[in-house]
């Protein structure tokens, strides 16, 4: 017979056994949710909460005003795909060689880019769907399938559940009609039909309403089935040409105007997804949406404020990009509605950070750029990442937008950004805590700093070239 006392001993271990199951089973019931807003083409101060004064964003202000926004994220690469491949592995994109935009198999052989992202590459959405995620890409793709390379991996093969995207990727398509000035109607990227089924066609302006519907659709899905999720939505906004609704096209011709005016429609599109996440109290209460670009600005359309250059530059314009995370549920309370001025990190460094946060396992032979700075997206540190942050010119863009003979790489640490070509000639050094435009070249008052900055993107820029 069992003593009393043992009773109780047994007792109290099963209580705490079933506590801990109980626990562990809420734990892999509440795992986070992550949406990952990524715009194309827009300035680091085109948000209203940014400074921009002739155009309003109501509804990204609003979660700015209640999440932090973020004064010093870089992408990691100031145009199209090799910004993306960063974003979406924690990589360096040049990893994959992807320097550049990918277009036709001709002009990516001549640049000496691939047709598309390597599938092996280590894919955050891959990581966790393999933690039982529900993963889904709605948007631009752009790291593969496009003009005639036509045998790129689907999306659905980098770690997507679904996937619904425009003509520059493998698989379903949601694709643009349009209404000009004088209410004709047409169709963009209408070849592209041959790139995936089915295909949907919609009003170019109101086409972010089709990938954030479809991005509902399949969120709700995941809720039913008692899965986390993570999503991608990667709007074709504010990409040129631009094409705001009839109602607002028929009056201009200018180019900043109709800028502003898909700017602004943008985010009106956005108030459904926010308004699906913040009504519901679970989700709101365990779902981070991080929003930025993709790159800087074509000139005479965004702007990037106080910051020199725009895309295709590696100029503060070009790869400094807003980045606003909303997960009030999730952040610490005291950062809620903040703004972090003093971070410096870039997108490599949101995958790592985004697997700790969601308690997913990286590949076993996957290796980071990217740090995990977790705390500071959840306004518990402002500390910055450890290791330079360094970026490459696309081979392609020598010469662009009125700038002849460009820098050819840059690096950013702490307070200082150094410029220089491949062989480290023609140095330029700024001071970004008191110089954010890049106007004074400290470069001969600081030979000793240039030169180990100097040293660093050099070496960094061969040995990823021969990796």
């Amino acid at each position: 017979m069992i003593s009393t006392s043992r009773q109780n001993l047994l007792i109290a271990v099963i209580l705490m056994a079933f506590t801990l199951s109980a626990w562990n089973a809420s734990a892999g019931e509440t795992k986070p949710n992550v949406i990952l807003l990524f715009i194309d083409d827009m300035g680091w101060a085109d948000f209203s909460c940014f400074g921009n004064t002739n155009a309003t964003t109501p509804n990204v202000d609003r979660l700015a005003a209640e999440g932090i926004a973020f004064e010093s994220f870089y992408v990691n690469s100031p145009i199209c795909s090799p910004s993306r491949a960063a974003i979406s592995t924690g990589t360096y994109p040049q990893r994959w060689k992807i320097s550049s935009y990918l277009a036709d198999r001709a002009s990516n052989k001549s640049r000496g880019l691939a047709n598309w992202l390597d599938p092996k590459a280590p894919m955050l959405a891959r990581s966790l769907k393999q933690a039982g995620y529900a993963t889904g890409h709605f948007g631009k793709w752009h790291m593969g399938g496009q003009r005639d390379v036509n045998d790129a991996p689907a999306i659905t093969e980098y770690g997507f559940d679904e996937s619904l995207t425009n003509f520059e990727g493998m698989g379903a398509k949601l694709l643009p009609t349009t209404i000009n000035k004088d209410g004709k109607k047409g169709r963009i990227w209408g070849d592209a039909v041959r790139l995936g089924k089915p295909v949907t066609w919609m009003e170019r302006s109101k086409i972010t309403t089709g990938f954030i519907d479809a991005a509902i659709a399949f969120m709700k899905k995941a809720e039913a089935a008692g899965k986390p999720f993570y999503v991608n939505v990667w709007t074709d906004d504010v990409h040129s040409p631009f094409w705001p609704s009839y109602e607002r096209i028929k009056k201009t011709n200018n180019k900043r105007e109709l800028y502003l005016a898909v700017l602004e429609e943008m985010d009106k599109q956005f108030a459904p997804l926010f308004d699906f996440i913040r009504n519901d109290e679970k989700l709101r209460n365990n779902t981070m949406i991080l929003i930025c670009s993709d790159n800087g600005p074509e000139p005479d359309a965004g702007r990037a404020g106080v910051l020199y250059g725009f895309k295709t530059h590696l100029y503060e314009g070009g790869i400094r990009s807003p980045l606003i995370v909303w997960a009030p549920g999730l952040m610490a309370k005291n950062a809620l509605g903040s703004r972090n001025k003093e971070s410096v990190f870039s997108a490599i460094d949101l995958t790592p950070s985004l697997l700790k946060l969601t308690g997913a396992q990286s590949p076993v032979d996957a290796t980071y750029d990217g740090e995990v700075l977790l705390d500071v997206l959840l306004g518990r540190s402002n500390e910055s990442r450890k290791s330079p942050i360094y970026f490459s010119r696309p081979p392609d863009r020598n010469n662009y937008y009125g700038f002849k003979n460009l820098p050819d790489l840059a690096v950013r640490h702490d307070k200082w950004k150094l410029l220089c070509d491949y062989d480290g000639s023609r140095p330029e050094l700024y001071d970004l805590s008191s110089d954010p435009s890049e106007s004074k070249n400290l470069a001969d008052t600081q030979p000793d700093l240039t030169q180990d900055l100097v040293n660093k993107v050099v070496t960094w820029h061969q040995s990823i070239s021969n990796n």
